[in-house]
């Protein structure tokens, strides 16, 4: 038996939000203790309550700091080529999204300077974005491919990803998002499902580079027969599914997620009640993503009462980007599903630590202050949670700790 008075590392005297299911809101204790062994979290409650005897390695007093699980970021589009400011301009000055697609630019811009990009020249431009998240406390983070379209392209990106982890510490977690777009060298939708899911799919797999398997279900994308065909690859292989769904019309997104048990749908701006319900109960988490939503100007929320109605669990994600949100900050996140969503404070913080690890399908890793669980830690400069989301442009982390260091 471990020792239970024997810690690698003790924080003690800091505000504890566990974010705890059954805890009550954000699980809070207000003078709280943490102690981690071998990086798992082995003591969390009331300092009152730790063992008379205490042996720990290292012993940390939060002088009152508030400790949350690290942030968890799930959904973001990190690995890219290129940047598309010019055509941020070009909307700006009136130019509609057809009109700079038909000039070459969109998601097919972003296509052709990722083809050119070799996998160090795409760690290498994502590692800027990533050390932005990490320095607000992410932990955790998805990465989805989809800007290659083709196997080479795609395996280099997904390659890229799983590289981030190794030069930074963090846990990164991937999304096969080849059903994103249409390749520009391709006109038939339905061959290159097939294809992607006979020969992309099962090579990805074969190799290691999946998670889990995203598609855009939409009119200018693919439709719910595609995704349904990818999906059942997918599941073929052992892989859990994502999907962006009902972002700019109801095309029945957020049912066909649940009918795969999608680990998450994601946008869900246009899901309507019966999208909802089936949702809560295929326990599918819904993903509400403000930045796309900011940047894109757009008018439709997603269907926030009916989520809180139906008891669909809501994570919040920033959806990094380069065409639709080009945003690098979660707690800015955070201030956008309060002030443009009308989340709560409660509903903003659950869902960037333990609802986002439930989307990844790593709830029963992260996300909570749980013994067991991975001692991933943000330590904050805060007298209460509420000020996460309220500050706009202010980062007030003190320490961030994974897997206890």
């Amino acid at each position: 038996m471990p020792d239970k008075s024997r810690f690698d590392r003790l924080w003690r005297h800091a505000g504890l939000a566990t974010m705890e299911p059954g805890a009550g809101g954000l699980g809070l204790i207000r003078d709280g203790a943490i102690g981690c062994r071998d990086g798992r979290i082995a003591f969390v409650g009331p300092d009152c309550d730790l063992p008379a005897t205490i042996d720990a390695d290292v012993e940390l007093d939060c002088a009152g700091r508030l400790i949350t699980p690290g942030l968890v970021d799930c959904h973001t589009h990190l690995v890219h080529g290129g940047h598309r400011a010019h055509e941020f301009e070009l909307r700006l000055k009136g130019a509609s999204y057809k009109e700079i697609a038909e000039a070459g630019g969109g998601i097919l811009s972003t296509v052709k300077a990722t083809r050119a990009a070799s996998e160090a020249e795409l760690v290498a431009s994502a590692l800027p974005r990533l050390d932005r998240l990490l320095a607000e406390g992410v932990t955790t983070l998805e990465v989805k491919s989809g800007y290659g379209l083709d196997r080479d392209t795609e395996t280099r990106m997904l390659a890229a990803a799983r590289r981030l982890a190794t030069v930074r510490d963090v846990t990164i977690r991937t999304s096969y998002l080849g059903a994103h777009a249409l390749p520009p060298e391709t006109a038939d939708k339905d061959a290159y499902i097939e294809r992607i899911c006979h020969e992309v799919l099962p090579a990805l797999a074969a190799e290691g580079l999946v998670d889990a398997v995203d598609a855009f279900c939409e009119t200018i994308a693919f439709s719910p027969a595609q995704c349904d065909r990818l999906f059942g690859a997918a599941a073929g292989l052992g892989l859990r599914v994502k999907l962006h769904a009902d972002q700019l019309s109801n095309g029945g997104g957020g049912a066909l997620a649940a009918r795969h048990r999608a680990l998450s749908a994601d946008h869900l701006e246009f899901t309507d009640e019966a999208g909802a319900l089936a949702l809560a109960e295929a326990g599918t988490v819904a993903v509400v993503l403000p930045g796309a939503y900011y940047f894109l100007r757009e008018t439709q929320a997603p269907p926030v009462e009916a989520f809180r109605r139906h008891g669909v669990a809501m994570a919040v994600a920033t959806d990094c980007n380069p065409g639709s949100s080009p945003l690098t900050s979660l707690l800015l996140a955070a201030n956008m599903a309060a002030t443009l969503f009308r989340l709560t404070v409660e509903e903003c913080l659950l869902g960037i630590t333990r609802e986002a690890a439930r989307a990844l399908g790593l709830l029963e890793e992260i996300g909570t202050l749980t013994r067991g669980k991975w001692a991933d830690l943000a330590i904050w400069h805060v007298d209460e949670p509420a000020e996460l989301v309220y500050r706009i442009g202010f980062n007030p982390l003190h320490t961030r700790v994974r897997r206890g260091r």
